[in-house]
């Protein structure tokens, strides 16, 4: 029997449930607490410095290309995608489905690893990290199938 799996997620959590006779069973809970965070509560450490060359050499903060939030974000993405790549190669699944907020979907398919994102088979760009099991399933139309 094949198995489909579904990873609902955003910066701060992913979840990933399993189709079970037309119902979702939750099988794995990611969650990030750096999103509830301060970018400012994050930094461990201030910004480096470099100084410019020339007369009047002044010192300069080197701000980092992503926030801490972004990275954080990054590394929750990363740990999804380990954690789907692993359970593809133990046969887990056959198929995934993604539903994420729009800018973390953006970063967990980039994160993907080709043969897991070969296995996808629905992306929707929504926020239902909050929702219950029976309102995904609603969302889905799980219960009718």
């Amino acid at each position: 029997m094949e198995a489909t799996w579904i990873v609902v997620a955003d910066a701060a959590r992913g979840r990933i449930f399993e189709m079970q006779q037309g119902h979702l069973a939750e099988i794995e809970d990611f969650v990030n607490p750096a999103e509830r965070e301060d970018n400012a509560d994050l930094r461990t450490d201030g910004y480096g410095r470099f100084y410019g060359k020339g007369e009047r050499e002044q010192g300069h903060t080197a701000e980092p290309p992503v926030s801490p939030k972004e990275h954080e974000a990054a590394r929750l993405a990363q740990h999804i995608a380990a954690y789907l790549d692993q359970a593809r190669n133990r046969h887990r699944y056959d198929r995934l489905r993604l539903i994420a907020a729009p800018a973390f979907l953006g970063l967990l398919r980039n994160t993907l690893d080709d043969a897991v994102r070969s296995l996808v088979e629905q992306e929707l760009d929504q926020d239902l990290t909050k929702a219950s099991v029976r309102d995904l399933e609603q969302r889905l139309e799980l219960s009718s199938h």
